[in-house]
């Protein structure tokens, strides 16, 4: 049975992602929303959900389905946000977001610097 249950698991991720990533494509040909400005959506939408407690139901459903998006790098950054002015008051709201989100982003910039050493990336 546990077998079955990581199945489940596996579609519910790859549904909630594939959607969420279905919904920006849409938004990117159907309307004249550049890809940075659904992006800033998305990641608005991430903080708004962690902020009225919405997210956590979410990621109990889906798991990383929510969580790898930037939606769920949004929600990282509200709850850091909330947790570190629980802690340090005023100025824990500014540093609590970065110290939540700060592994994810030191492994996106070591990872380009690896991929920038393989390809050579060219401007158009």
């Amino acid at each position: 049975m546990p077998i079955l249950q990581t199945i489940l698991t596996f579609l519910i991720v790859f549904a909630v992602g594939g959607s969420i990533c279905a919904v920006a494509q849409i938004l990117i040909i159907r309307t004249k929303l550049t890809p940075a400005r659904i992006l800033v959506i998305f990641l608005c939408a991430g903080i708004l959900l962690e902020t009225v407690g919405a997210f956590s139901y979410m990621r109990s459903f889906a798991h990383s389905g929510v969580t790898v998006p930037i939606l769920g790098f949004g929600a990282a950054l509200a709850k850091g946000a909330i947790e570190g002015a629980k802690q340090y008051g005023f100025m824990g709201a500014f540093s609590g977001g970065l110290t939540a989100t700060a592994m994810g982003i030191g492994v996106a910039v070591f990872a380009s610097f690896l991929v920038t050493l393989v390809f050579k990336p060219k401007t158009k």
